[in-house]
């Protein structure tokens, strides 16, 4: 029996297949040092499993997104749980760092349906500022997976070896593939025929690349998400190499950053009532700012420890959960008709530049946590500067016509 499209239930599943993304990235980084040690690679190669895993994630949604626009949303999201577990098979045994990249960047691919997908999914039962009350909520409960897998990681780990976080993923993607063939029903109301047509998809991406107002919550949205990901491609480095944290605690100070999220989603949700969706984004950026700033600063002259390292990154966190789910919602709101479109464009923005600030960190890594902080206060700053025009295009228009849309 399918599920209702507004019940609870299809929520919780659509958040567990957005969920596979962080879980993916996040659940193996206290492993990270171990993957150094065992496969003798240096920092960068190890950080490239992370870095090409959004190459892979960023590049699919460009397919994926204009796939289910043309067969629905289950033929995609099965398919890509299917190669999502194989994938995470061969990533169990890999016998180099190389084929472990290969394989990260085919299980993006698999992981990419869930998120690109599902974000179209809350598009198709919701219009946009129910849209983004629901993925609020969702981020704050998909938060939960970031927080608790770094603790597993740590664990597997520790106990069984760094095999065993990927085995933990192939289960979890036989139990969501099983979940989505049984009960996930079909929401795409009317499929596009030519989605697919090459002429189509350039015709489509290009009107949403020139559209300004997807511009402006696309580059918000990935610039604030991007220094986030700096924070978990550098993470394990600097506070189990650098502070000499082991893998298990590694998991409680990477669990204090996730929280700063998930605040930051559920304060945002519950303004949503009194406030627009675009001065949340605006109150969001001011707050990634000043933590990015802030960050750079306490590296440069205050005693490098674990909180020096933490307590910004939290509030830089937080500023992120004002920003994403708002910005995702204003970004594909005004696009119903190509839904999946819209969603696979924001997100290959999204993770396109995650991978190269990622990449970033890495090769600029000097034993310490200054070159993630100056990753981290360089995306806050861009984040401010589109949630100001965000902020500024909205009250323009509102003084203008309120009820004129926003191009």
């Amino acid at each position: 029996m399918r599920l209702s499209p507004h019940s609870f239930a299809l929520a919780a599943l659509l958040t567990a297949l957005v969920a596979i993304a962080p879980i993916s990235t996040d659940m193996y980084l206290p492993a990270m040092p171990a993957l150094a040690d065992y496969f003798d690679a240096s920092t960068a190669q190890v950080q490239l499993t992370l870095s090409v895993y959004l190459v892979g994630f960023a590049c699919a949604q460009l397919i994926l997104g204009p796939l289910s626009d043309r067969f629905g949303r289950r033929p995609v999201l099965i398919g890509g749980l299917f190669l999502f577990t194989v994938a995470s098979v061969a990533c169990a045994m890999a016998g180099s760092i190389t084929v472990l990249i290969v394989a990260r960047f085919v299980q993006a691919i698999g992981a990419c349906a869930g998120a690109a997908v599902g974000r179209a999914v809350v598009r198709d039962i919701h219009d946009t500022k129910d849209a983004a009350r629901l993925l609020a909520h969702m981020g704050t409960a998909m938060a939960t997976a970031p927080l608790v897998a770094p603790l597993i990681g740590g664990q597997l780990t520790t106990r069984f070896g760094w095999q065993t976080n990927f085995i933990a993923l192939v289960i979890i993607g036989i139990v969501l593939l099983g979940l989505t063939v049984l009960r996930l029903p079909e929401t795409i109301r009317h499929a596009n025929p030519s989605a697919l047509s090459p002429q189509r998809m350039i015709s489509n991406y290009w009107a949403l690349l020139k559209n300004s107002s997807f511009q402006r919550f696309a580059l918000a949205n990935a610039f604030s998400f991007a220094g986030l990901f700096a924070f978990i491609s550098g993470s394990s480095f600097v506070l189990i190499t650098h502070f000499s944290m082991t893998p298990e605690t590694f998991g409680f100070a990477f669990g204090v950053v996730v929280m700063g999220y998930m605040f930051g989603a559920q304060a945002a949700a519950r303004l949503l009532k009194f406030m627009t969706f675009e001065r949340l984004i605006g109150i969001g950026g001011r707050i990634g700012l000043i933590a990015g700033v802030a960050g750079v600063l306490i590296a440069a002259i205050a005693p490098s420890t674990i909180p020096s390292v933490v307590a910004p990154i939290f509030f830089y966190a937080f500023s992120v959960g004002f920003i994403m789910p708002n910005s995702m919602a204003g970004a594909i709101g005004p696009f119903p008709h190509m839904a999946g479109t819209a969603s696979a464009l924001l997100g290959f923005t999204q993770m396109a530049l995650s991978a190269f600030m990622g990449l970033m960190v890495g090769v600029l890594f000097d034993g310490t946590q200054m070159p993630m902080m100056a990753v981290i206060c360089t995306t806050g700053t861009f984040a401010w500067l589109f949630s100001r025009q965000i902020v500024k295009h909205a009250a323009a228009t509102d003084q203008s016509d309120p009820s004129v849309s926003k191009d």
